[in-house]
């Protein structure tokens, strides 16, 4: 139980204060006074951030601080203090200026508007406390005193780049680890998933900042450019997944819910709501008209990607479940979780549905010593990885179950993995912030280097630098 407590800690990352940054606005109805930190900072960032961070910055207008808020962009500043009804963000809110805002998406609620108005009116004061204040401004790089708990690998399409999650990054490096070729900077915290589309042009990274939203950022790969940032909830999002043809990208909430989302847009086709827990892995079928998701309910459930109907639970309940993969020629979906198995499941059930039927259970592996947080197919499928709180990292034959090589040298939780295309090379990372890089055949080490660069720092915003 400490391993799952450690992995579900890792995850959420909950800030102390958490709890009151996210706390819906309309219930500060009565309060006499509007604060700028606990009541407006978390609507900026769930409804606004998207389009205006230095990432994207539409109309140069930057939301993500205060003082970039004030400064304003295109049109000017946006408030002015004392006066709301002359402030150009209360007449966009309202619909009085076009466009509405936020863009393209529901406008906020009376009450929500009504908060910065009273804001203004009362002086527009910063009252973010200078403990809450950002060690590292968004858009500028962070500095790592330490290195940073890495909880998402991918590699491109052609194998020459590895993708490697930082601290409001994602770095691109070199795929032999000899060095970094980018940096790309953005709001979320945390990157749980990063996904390259299958022509390698386009770069997906999810997450976000716990207790505060989640995000999906989609990169254009080769000029280094944000497309686009969609927040999502109130909190990060896990278990990421493009569908074949990159048209939809899928991930999981802790709003026990689905997203799927238009990847050309970013606009959220289908929120999916069959889960009664945290959702942490999905991923689409071969022709992508289905989606298997998983979660803490200990369900592996079969969707609809076109309409979101629920068909069915392709697994027998157990633990709860952290990672699923899809075989890359077949529609089968290796799961695992807190139970410490390893299961392959078939999405197409062989005969009608019984209860409590596992019918679609084509193996399991063997037991691992602690659970599982990661899962993966080599790209022919002839190989799975399985990785978690254990130090190890075993190689199994698909057809067989048979263990064929064993990757060691972490010494702490191992959140991500990910084959090189060409099945050579097994990527691995996790708790100590470092990426090892083994041969699949034999599990021998190869490579072992740091994704970031490091400096020491003896200051108490340590902590806050290194993402920790």
């Amino acid at each position: 139980m400490k391993s799952r407590s450690l992995f579900i800690g890792i995850l959420t990352g909950l800030a102390v204060g958490g709890a009151a940054q996210a706390a819906d606005p309309a219930s500060k109805k009565a309060s006499a006074v509007v604060s700028y930190f606990r009541d407006l900072r978390p609507i900026l960032q769930r409804q606004c951030q998207g389009c205006h961070q230095p990432a994207t910055k539409q109309g140069e207008l930057d939301l993500t601080r205060y003082d970039a808020f004030k400064a304003g962009g295109k049109r000017g500043a946006p408030f002015q203090s004392g006066a709301a009804d002359k402030s150009l963000i209360v007449s966009m809110l309202k619909g009085d200026l076009a466009p509405r805002m936020p863009f393209m998406q529901p406008p906020l609620k009376d009450e929500e508007i009504q908060l910065f108005r009273r804001w203004i009116a009362a002086g527009a004061r910063d009252d973010t406390p200078s403990e809450a204040r950002e060690a590292v401004a968004p858009g500028e790089p962070p500095i790592y005193t330490l290195p940073p708990v890495i909880t998402a690998l991918a590699y491109s399409p052609d194998g020459t780049t590895l993708a490697v999650s930082g601290y409001r990054e994602v770095l691109l490096h070199k795929a032999d680890g000899s060095g970094l070729l980018a940096r790309l900077l953005g709001i979320s915290d945390r990157i749980h998933s990063l996904l390259f589309s299958a022509d390698g042009k386009l770069l997906v990274a999810a997450g976000g900042t716990p207790a505060r939203f989640g995000e999906a950022q989609f990169w254009e790969v080769g000029a280094r450019k944000l497309l686009r940032s969609v927040i999502l909830t109130s909190d990060t999002v896990f278990g990421a997944s493009l569908s074949p043809d990159a048209s939809k990208l899928a991930v999981g909430c802790s709003d026990n819910t689905v997203r799927v989302l238009e990847t050309v847009t970013g606009k959220e086709l289908l929120k999916i709501g069959h889960h009664e827990d945290w959702v942490l892995g999905t991923v689409f079928g071969l022709d992508g008209k289905r989606l298997v998701s998983v979660g803490r309910d200990r369900a592996a459930k079969l969707t609809d990607a076109s309409t979101g109907a629920f068909i069915e639970n392709i697994n027998l309940l157990r633990g709860e479940l952290t990672a699923i993969a899809r075989h890359p020629q077949r529609d089968v979906v290796l799961i695992a979780g807190d139970e410490r198995l390893p299961y392959l499941y078939a999405m197409d059930r062989p005969r009608a549905m019984r209860i409590a039927d596992d019918t679609t259970l084509i193996r399991k592996f063997e037991k691992q010593s602690a659970a599982i947080f990661a899962v993966a197919f080599s790209r022919d499928g002839r190989r799975v990885a399985v990785a978690g709180a254990a130090g190890e990292v075993p190689i199994y034959d698909t057809v067989s179950g048979q263990r064929v090589a064993t990757c060691e040298g972490h010494q702490a939780g191992i959140y991500a993995l990910a084959f090189r295309p060409d099945g050579e090379q097994l990527a691995t990372a996790g708790f100590d912030g470092r990426v090892r890089l083994y041969a699949v055949k034999t599990g021998r080490l190869e490579v072992e280097f740091l994704p970031v660069p490091v400096q020491k720092q003896d200051t108490k915003s340590a902590s806050w630098r290194s993402g920790l």
